[in-house]
Protein backbone atom coordinates (compact mmCIF):
# COMPACT_ATOMS: atom_id res chain seq x y z
CA UNK A 1 0.00 0.00 0.00
CA UNK A 2 1.06 3.74 -0.72
CA UNK A 3 0.66 6.62 1.56
CA UNK A 4 1.11 10.01 0.37
CA UNK A 5 1.48 12.76 2.72
CA UNK A 6 1.25 16.30 1.29
CA UNK A 7 3.07 18.83 3.11
CA UNK A 8 6.08 18.19 4.67
CA UNK A 9 5.68 20.81 7.60
CA UNK A 10 6.12 18.90 11.27
CA UNK A 11 3.09 17.00 11.29
CA UNK A 12 3.29 15.67 7.82
CA UNK A 13 6.77 14.60 8.11
CA UNK A 14 6.33 12.72 11.58
CA UNK A 15 3.59 10.89 9.81
CA UNK A 16 5.74 9.97 7.03
CA UNK A 17 8.26 8.81 9.41
CA UNK A 18 5.30 7.10 11.53
CA UNK A 19 3.84 5.60 8.45
CA UNK A 20 7.31 3.89 6.75
CA UNK A 21 8.22 2.54 10.35
CA UNK A 22 4.69 0.66 9.89
CA UNK A 23 6.22 -0.87 6.65
CA UNK A 24 4.58 1.55 3.97
CA UNK A 25 5.10 2.72 0.51
CA UNK A 26 5.43 6.33 1.73
CA UNK A 27 6.27 9.65 -0.22
CA UNK A 28 6.18 13.08 1.20
CA UNK A 29 5.30 16.28 -1.25
CA UNK A 30 6.48 19.89 -0.07
CA UNK A 31 5.36 22.58 -2.34
CA UNK A 32 9.26 24.13 -2.29
CA UNK A 33 12.04 22.20 -3.89
CA UNK A 34 14.56 23.76 -2.06
CA UNK A 35 12.77 22.59 1.46
CA UNK A 36 12.61 19.01 0.23
CA UNK A 37 16.29 19.09 -1.56
CA UNK A 38 17.06 20.45 1.92
CA UNK A 39 15.88 17.38 3.79
CA UNK A 40 17.22 14.43 1.19
CA UNK A 41 21.15 16.15 2.31
CA UNK A 42 20.47 16.56 5.63
CA UNK A 43 19.00 13.17 6.29
CA UNK A 44 16.16 14.84 8.23
CA UNK A 45 13.17 17.78 8.74
CA UNK A 46 15.65 20.77 10.11
CA UNK A 47 13.61 23.30 9.46
CA UNK A 48 10.09 21.93 10.79
CA UNK A 49 11.17 18.61 12.62
CA UNK A 50 14.78 19.01 13.89
CA UNK A 51 16.79 16.23 15.70
CA UNK A 52 14.42 13.37 13.89
CA UNK A 53 16.25 10.98 11.04
CA UNK A 54 13.94 10.81 7.82
CA UNK A 55 14.10 7.33 6.63
CA UNK A 56 15.83 7.26 2.87
CA UNK A 57 13.30 4.69 2.02
CA UNK A 58 10.83 7.95 2.03
CA UNK A 59 10.22 9.45 -1.25
CA UNK A 60 10.98 12.84 -1.11
CA UNK A 61 9.12 14.87 -3.96
CA UNK A 62 8.29 18.68 -4.65
CA UNK A 63 6.55 16.98 -7.87
CA UNK A 64 2.65 16.20 -6.26
CA UNK A 65 2.33 14.11 -9.65
CA UNK A 66 4.97 11.51 -8.67
CA UNK A 67 4.08 12.04 -4.82
CA UNK A 68 0.24 10.88 -5.55
CA UNK A 69 0.65 8.05 -8.13
CA UNK A 70 -0.15 5.22 -7.37
CA UNK A 71 -0.99 5.76 -3.83
CA UNK A 72 -3.92 4.14 -2.02
CA UNK A 73 -4.14 7.09 0.77
CA UNK A 74 -3.61 10.83 0.39
CA UNK A 75 -2.75 12.41 3.62
CA UNK A 76 -3.74 16.09 3.59
CA UNK A 77 -1.16 18.19 5.93
CA UNK A 78 -0.86 21.16 4.00
CA UNK A 79 -1.75 24.26 6.40
CA UNK A 80 -5.70 25.44 6.16
CA UNK A 81 -4.70 28.75 4.69
CA UNK A 82 -3.20 26.98 2.01
CA UNK A 83 -5.29 24.16 0.97
CA UNK A 84 -7.66 25.35 -1.09
CA UNK A 85 -5.01 26.59 -3.46
CA UNK A 86 -2.99 23.86 -3.03
CA UNK A 87 -5.87 21.04 -4.05
CA UNK A 88 -7.11 23.77 -6.80
CA UNK A 89 -4.41 23.63 -8.55
CA UNK A 90 -3.65 20.08 -8.79
CA UNK A 91 -7.48 19.14 -8.76
CA UNK A 92 -6.63 16.82 -11.78
CA UNK A 93 -4.37 14.55 -10.42
CA UNK A 94 -5.73 14.29 -7.54
CA UNK A 95 -9.19 12.96 -8.40
CA UNK A 96 -7.53 10.79 -10.83
CA UNK A 97 -5.46 9.07 -7.74
CA UNK A 98 -8.95 7.35 -6.98
CA UNK A 99 -7.40 7.42 -3.84
CA UNK A 100 -9.00 7.59 -0.15
CA UNK A 101 -7.91 11.44 1.82
CA UNK A 102 -7.45 12.21 5.34
CA UNK A 103 -7.10 15.38 6.12
CA UNK A 104 -4.75 16.11 9.51
CA UNK A 105 -4.62 20.16 8.81
CA UNK A 106 -6.32 21.86 11.91
CA UNK A 107 -8.04 25.07 11.06
CA UNK A 108 -11.04 26.66 9.07
CA UNK A 109 -11.02 28.50 6.28
CA UNK A 110 -11.03 32.80 7.03
CA UNK A 111 -12.83 33.84 4.20
CA UNK A 112 -15.28 30.80 3.85
CA UNK A 113 -15.42 29.83 7.24
CA UNK A 114 -15.50 25.88 5.87
CA UNK A 115 -13.69 23.29 7.50
CA UNK A 116 -11.08 20.90 5.84
CA UNK A 117 -13.07 18.33 4.77
CA UNK A 118 -15.89 20.72 3.41
CA UNK A 119 -13.02 22.36 0.98
CA UNK A 120 -11.57 18.83 -0.12
CA UNK A 121 -15.41 17.89 -1.00
CA UNK A 122 -15.75 21.23 -2.70
CA UNK A 123 -12.75 21.36 -4.90
CA UNK A 124 -12.63 17.72 -5.62
CA UNK A 125 -16.25 16.27 -5.39
CA UNK A 126 -17.45 13.57 -4.00
CA UNK A 127 -14.25 11.60 -2.15
CA UNK A 128 -13.78 9.21 0.40
CA UNK A 129 -12.40 11.29 3.52
CA UNK A 130 -11.56 11.07 7.01
CA UNK A 131 -10.07 13.43 9.17
CA UNK A 132 -7.70 12.89 12.06
CA UNK A 133 -6.78 14.62 14.71
CA UNK A 134 -6.03 15.03 18.59
CA UNK A 135 -3.30 15.89 20.92
CA UNK A 136 -0.44 14.95 19.10
CA UNK A 137 2.42 16.92 19.07
CA UNK A 138 4.79 16.22 16.14
CA UNK A 139 7.99 16.08 18.36
CA UNK A 140 6.46 13.52 20.86
CA UNK A 141 4.82 11.17 18.57
CA UNK A 142 8.47 11.04 16.34
CA UNK A 143 9.99 10.10 19.96
CA UNK A 144 7.55 7.34 20.22
CA UNK A 145 5.68 9.20 23.07
CA UNK A 146 2.45 7.23 23.82
CA UNK A 147 0.14 9.14 22.06
CA UNK A 148 -4.11 8.46 21.22
CA UNK A 149 -5.83 10.55 18.56
CA UNK A 150 -8.96 10.28 16.75
CA UNK A 151 -9.98 9.51 13.15
CA UNK A 152 -13.48 10.44 12.00
CA UNK A 153 -15.08 9.90 8.79
CA UNK A 154 -19.13 9.29 7.58
CA UNK A 155 -18.27 5.88 6.41
CA UNK A 156 -17.26 3.86 9.40
CA UNK A 157 -15.73 1.45 7.40
CA UNK A 158 -13.03 4.15 5.66
CA UNK A 159 -12.65 5.34 9.22
CA UNK A 160 -12.03 2.12 10.55
CA UNK A 161 -9.36 1.12 7.37
CA UNK A 162 -7.50 4.67 8.39
CA UNK A 163 -7.63 3.73 11.80
CA UNK A 164 -5.97 0.86 10.95
CA UNK A 165 -3.15 2.37 8.83
CA UNK A 166 -2.33 5.03 11.47
CA UNK A 167 -2.32 3.00 14.21
CA UNK A 168 1.29 1.93 15.85
CA UNK A 169 2.16 0.68 19.38
CA UNK A 170 2.71 3.83 20.82
CA UNK A 171 -0.02 5.59 18.47
CA UNK A 172 -3.39 4.80 19.32
CA UNK A 173 -6.35 5.55 17.28
CA UNK A 174 -10.08 5.42 17.94
CA UNK A 175 -12.83 6.24 15.63
CA UNK A 176 -15.80 8.42 15.64
CA UNK A 177 -18.92 9.34 12.85
CA UNK A 178 -18.74 13.32 14.32
CA UNK A 179 -16.12 14.90 11.70
CA UNK A 180 -17.94 18.06 12.16
CA UNK A 181 -17.00 18.36 16.05
CA UNK A 182 -13.76 16.54 14.85
CA UNK A 183 -12.81 19.14 12.85
CA UNK A 184 -14.34 22.40 15.14
CA UNK A 185 -12.45 20.97 18.43
CA UNK A 186 -8.60 20.82 16.55
CA UNK A 187 -9.36 24.31 15.40
CA UNK A 188 -10.50 26.07 17.94
CA UNK A 189 -8.05 24.73 20.55
CA UNK A 190 -5.62 26.81 19.03
CA UNK A 191 -7.22 29.96 19.88
CA UNK A 192 -7.73 28.85 23.22
CA UNK A 193 -3.92 27.99 22.99
CA UNK A 194 -2.62 31.36 22.68
CA UNK A 195 -4.96 32.73 25.67
CA UNK A 196 -3.20 30.06 27.69
CA UNK A 197 0.16 30.99 26.16
CA UNK A 198 -0.83 35.10 27.04
CA UNK A 199 -1.52 33.92 30.62
CA UNK A 200 2.04 32.50 30.88
CA UNK A 201 3.36 35.10 29.26
CA UNK A 202 2.57 37.81 32.02
CA UNK A 203 3.37 35.83 34.50
CA UNK A 204 -0.09 34.43 35.80
CA UNK A 205 -0.21 30.96 37.77
CA UNK A 206 -2.54 27.92 37.37
CA UNK A 207 -5.56 29.26 38.76
CA UNK A 208 -5.40 31.76 35.52
CA UNK A 209 -4.87 28.87 32.99
CA UNK A 210 -7.05 26.76 34.49
CA UNK A 211 -10.25 29.21 34.12
CA UNK A 212 -9.17 29.61 30.24
CA UNK A 213 -9.38 25.96 30.02
CA UNK A 214 -12.65 25.62 31.26
CA UNK A 215 -14.41 28.60 30.11
CA UNK A 216 -12.56 27.86 26.47
CA UNK A 217 -13.47 24.18 26.48
CA UNK A 218 -17.45 25.60 27.17
CA UNK A 219 -17.28 28.24 23.89
CA UNK A 220 -15.54 26.35 22.10
CA UNK A 221 -18.74 23.27 23.20
CA UNK A 222 -21.76 26.11 22.36
CA UNK A 223 -20.38 27.14 19.11
CA UNK A 224 -19.65 23.43 17.97
CA UNK A 225 -22.76 22.41 18.96
CA UNK A 226 -24.26 25.20 17.51
CA UNK A 227 -22.71 24.17 13.98
CA UNK A 228 -23.65 20.78 14.42
CA UNK A 229 -21.03 19.03 16.47
CA UNK A 230 -21.65 16.52 19.32
CA UNK A 231 -20.71 17.44 23.12
CA UNK A 232 -18.97 14.06 23.76
CA UNK A 233 -16.46 14.79 21.17
CA UNK A 234 -15.76 18.42 22.79
CA UNK A 235 -15.21 16.21 25.33
CA UNK A 236 -12.88 13.81 24.69
CA UNK A 237 -9.46 13.86 22.44
CA UNK A 238 -10.30 16.50 19.60
CA UNK A 239 -11.76 19.16 21.93
CA UNK A 240 -10.37 18.75 25.47
CA UNK A 241 -7.43 16.55 24.80
CA UNK A 242 -5.74 18.45 22.41
CA UNK A 243 -6.89 21.78 24.21
CA UNK A 244 -4.58 20.53 27.56
CA UNK A 245 -1.92 19.14 25.50
CA UNK A 246 -1.06 22.80 23.29
CA UNK A 247 -2.24 24.83 26.30
CA UNK A 248 0.51 23.09 28.67
CA UNK A 249 2.96 21.91 26.37
CA UNK A 250 6.12 23.80 25.71
CA UNK A 251 6.47 22.41 22.04
CA UNK A 252 2.85 23.63 21.14
CA UNK A 253 3.77 26.60 19.13
CA UNK A 254 0.20 28.30 19.19
CA UNK A 255 0.90 28.33 22.81
CA UNK A 256 4.40 29.63 22.19
CA UNK A 257 3.20 32.39 20.27
CA UNK A 258 1.00 33.41 22.84
CA UNK A 259 3.47 33.35 25.36
CA UNK A 260 5.70 36.06 23.28
CA UNK A 261 2.78 38.22 23.21
CA UNK A 262 2.32 38.04 26.48
CA UNK A 263 6.16 39.38 27.42
CA UNK A 264 5.38 42.19 24.92
CA UNK A 265 6.37 41.06 21.18
CA UNK A 266 4.00 42.32 18.38
CA UNK A 267 1.78 40.13 17.02
CA UNK A 268 2.05 40.78 13.44
CA UNK A 269 6.16 40.43 13.56
CA UNK A 270 5.90 37.16 15.78
CA UNK A 271 3.43 36.09 12.53
CA UNK A 272 5.89 37.30 10.41
CA UNK A 273 9.01 35.67 10.90
CA UNK A 274 7.28 32.22 12.03
CA UNK A 275 8.68 29.60 10.53
CA UNK A 276 6.02 26.92 11.69
CA UNK A 277 2.29 28.35 10.58
CA UNK A 278 0.69 29.89 13.68
CA UNK A 279 -3.40 28.55 12.67
CA UNK A 280 -4.81 29.81 15.53
CA UNK A 281 -4.25 32.88 14.65
CA UNK A 282 -6.37 32.78 11.40
CA UNK A 283 -8.66 30.53 13.24
CA UNK A 284 -9.67 33.57 15.63
CA UNK A 285 -10.86 35.52 12.77
CA UNK A 286 -13.00 33.00 11.50
CA UNK A 287 -14.27 32.11 15.09
CA UNK A 288 -15.34 35.33 15.96
CA UNK A 289 -17.27 35.58 12.52
CA UNK A 290 -18.90 32.14 13.33
CA UNK A 291 -19.93 33.25 16.70
CA UNK A 292 -21.94 36.39 15.40
CA UNK A 293 -23.36 33.97 12.65
CA UNK A 294 -24.68 31.71 15.26
CA UNK A 295 -25.32 34.21 18.15
CA UNK A 296 -22.89 32.69 20.38
CA UNK A 297 -20.72 34.53 23.15
CA UNK A 298 -16.74 33.76 22.43
CA UNK A 299 -15.54 36.45 24.76
CA UNK A 300 -12.04 34.53 24.92
CA UNK A 301 -12.12 34.31 21.50
CA UNK A 302 -12.84 37.43 20.67
CA UNK A 303 -10.21 39.04 23.22
CA UNK A 304 -7.69 36.81 21.55
CA UNK A 305 -8.31 37.97 18.21
CA UNK A 306 -8.32 41.87 19.39
CA UNK A 307 -5.16 41.35 20.94
CA UNK A 308 -3.75 39.93 17.70
CA UNK A 309 -5.27 41.97 14.94
CA UNK A 310 -6.74 45.35 17.06
CA UNK A 311 -4.05 46.07 19.03
CA UNK A 312 -5.26 45.54 22.28
CA UNK A 313 -2.98 45.46 25.00
CA UNK A 314 -2.92 41.71 26.77
CA UNK A 315 -3.54 43.37 30.10
CA UNK A 316 -6.11 45.39 29.36
CA UNK A 317 -8.14 42.20 27.37
CA UNK A 318 -7.82 40.13 30.52
CA UNK A 319 -8.69 42.86 32.78
CA UNK A 320 -11.78 43.07 30.12
CA UNK A 321 -12.68 39.67 31.14
CA UNK A 322 -12.35 39.58 34.58
CA UNK A 323 -14.83 42.62 35.13
CA UNK A 324 -17.73 41.69 32.87
CA UNK A 325 -20.90 41.46 34.10
CA UNK A 326 -21.24 38.36 36.67
CA UNK A 327 -23.13 35.14 34.99
CA UNK A 328 -24.50 31.56 36.10
CA UNK A 329 -21.65 28.66 34.90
Amino acid sequence: MKISVLGNGGWGTALAILLKNKGFDVSLWGAFKEDIEAIKKAGENKKFLPGFKVPKTIQLTSEIYAACEGANIITLAIPSRFLRDVITKNKTILKESQAGFVSVAKGIEEKSLKRMSEIAREVLGDIEIAVLSGPSIAPEVSRGIPTAVVVASEDEIFARKVSDIFRAERFRVYTNKDVIGVELGGAFKNVIAIASGISDGLGFGANTKAAILTRGLTEMTRLGLAMGGSRDTFQGLSGLGDMITTCVSSEGRNHRFGEEIGKGNKPELLLNKSVMEIEGAWTSRAAVELGKIYNIELPITQQVHAVLFENKSPLLAVNELMTREPKSE
